[in-house]
């Protein structure tokens, strides 16, 4: 039989209030999902209201002036106003109204001038709605079968001579399949004006044999192999590498349109007399103020009364407080960071210092995830570019007399000497080492390859291939 009691015990449990836990939040977002975030506050909450930006009053003073400044219209001109001002007028000077086609439409421009039937041209146009922003098929021909009703009775075969139509098309590779399709298509269709060694039909051959299947091997540099598997000697090897590396692996990308990618910088750093200082971003440091008139309201109200705008105005209160607390945390790792790196912002990358989470936590008293959050996605304006907080941060190697130097500052230097290097004789990895370790940088030759790897520089083989190439 199973006899029940009741314990009391006593124990600390930390519960997250939802201050605390706006808290967190705000300070993990960017400035544009904060203004959002804010934004979606306004429209929610009637005891929060938002001051003009600076940014804003400086956008609206010159137009005030402008008008201000022009004579009062007569009605004539009311009635019978000028074209220059009419509202058409205004329609046509807008900036999307002479923007760039669009890849479809300028595929769609070249299948009117064919003589395709009208079938032939509804599957044409299905394939064009199928590529992707650099050109290339997303889908197998078979998939697309699929997907097409069965009733319709298009077959494979038919979909082939389709897209066969469509390759013939501008630009010269459209609609391939993978890469190594793409450039054997400019092959076919070669430009002798742009490459005039395609006129060379060996060239072309070879050309053609090593997109097909070589492309790896001719990743590697190594153009004596490549000569040997394909039986030909290396100066037409040369040759077709120089063709292929003027050919366009992304042939839909000039009519690409990515969206606009941008930063608001939450820190200016400035040159003072003390040397380098941050400060708060005013454009970009939200002006958040409770209703003076709802609050007041509810002040006069009894006890009990208005309970929803209650919890509004504690809400707005806690947003306020958030987000100003969010911006004296950024500020304040900002300026441990300023202080601890003042040779960057007068040299540059190379003379950036070792900096962890850690440290900086330990010196502000905050815990790493906050240090971690208040840097996460957001950014500093300085000499040198607007610059994530992150960026400021790695480990240390060593330098010599007991000093040590950032990992992003070795980067800087190993990028310094492969582009000061000679390209007939690139330096490799382990020459980059011994030079490091003559400057009293002591580093592996794997872990500049490694740093070489993550700059996106090819190895000294290929860097000496693509030199001969360009000659």
């Amino acid at each position: 039989m199973v006899r029940q009691s009741l314990d009391v015990r006593l124990g600390q449990q930390l519960t997250l209030t939802p201050a605390l836990q706006q808290s967190i939040r705000l300070l993990q977002l960017s400035s544009l999902d904060l203004q959002a975030e804010i934004e979606r506050a306004l429209d929610e909450n009637p005891m929060l209201e938002a001051e003009a930006s600076p940014a804003e009053r400086a956008q609206a003073e010159p137009v005030v002036q402008e008008i201000s400044a022009q004579p009062a219209p007569s009605l004539q001109n009311e009635r019978f106003g000028g074209s220059r001002h009419s509202r058409d007028d205004d329609q046509q000077e807008r900036p999307e109204s002479s923007s760039l086609p669009t890849l479809r439409e300028h595929l769609l421009s070249q299948l009117g001038t064919t003589r395709a039937s009208a079938r032939d041209a509804a599957l044409i146009g299905l394939l064009i709605d199928d590529l992707n922003d650099d050109g290339f098929l997303e889908s197998s021909l078979q998939a697309i079968v699929e997907m097409l009703d069965p009733a319709l009775g298009v077959e494979l075969d038919e979909l082939n001579a389709a897209l066969s139509l469509l390759q013939s098309f501008d630009p010269p590779g459209i609609a391939a399949r993978d890469l190594a399709q793409c450039l054997h298509l400019q092959l076919s269709q070669p430009d002798l004006q742009c490459i005039p060694a395609l006129s060379d039909p060996k060239v072309v051959d070879i050309a053609k044999q090593i997109c097909t299947n070589h492309l790896s091997l001719l990743a590697t540099g190594n153009l004596t192999k490549l000569a040997e598997t394909l039986a030909c000697d290396t100066n037409t090897v040369q040759q077709a590498h120089t063709c292929i590396l003027r050919l366009n692996p992304r042939p839909g990308s000039a009519w690409a349109r990515p969206a606009a990618e941008y930063a608001i910088p939450d820190i200016i750093v400035r040159k003072t007399e003390q040397g380098y200082k941050p400060f708060l971003n005013e454009f970009a440091l939200p002006k958040l103020n409770i209703n003076a008139i709802y609050a007041q309201a509810l002040g006069s109200a009894r006890s009990g009364e208005h309970s929803a705008l209650h919890g509004q105005l504690q809400e707005a209160r806690w947003l306020i407080r958030n987000v100003n607390q969010r911006y004296e945390t950024i500020l304040r790792v900002s300026a441990f960071i300023v202080s601890h790196q003042q040779g960057f912002f007068d040299g540059g990358w190379g003379y950036l210092r070792p900096l962890t989470l850690r440290e900086v936590a330990g010196e502000l008293g905050m815990h790493e995830s906050t240090i971690s959050r208040a840097t996460n996605q957001k950014f500093m304006l300085t000499p040198f570019g607007t610059v994530e907080l992150k960026r400021f941060f790695g480990a240390g190697l060593s330098a010599g007399n007991g000093e040590t130097t950032s990992t992003t500052a070795v980067q800087t230097r190993i990028r310094n000497l492969i582009h000061d290097e000679d390209l007939g004789k690139p330096l490799s990895d382990g020459q980059l080492a011994t030079l490091l370790e003559r400057e009293g940088i002591q580093v592996a030759r794997r872990t500049v390859a490694k740093y070489r790897e993550l700059m996106r520089i090819p190895s000294a083989s290929l860097r000496k291939s693509q030199a001969q190439a360009r000659r």
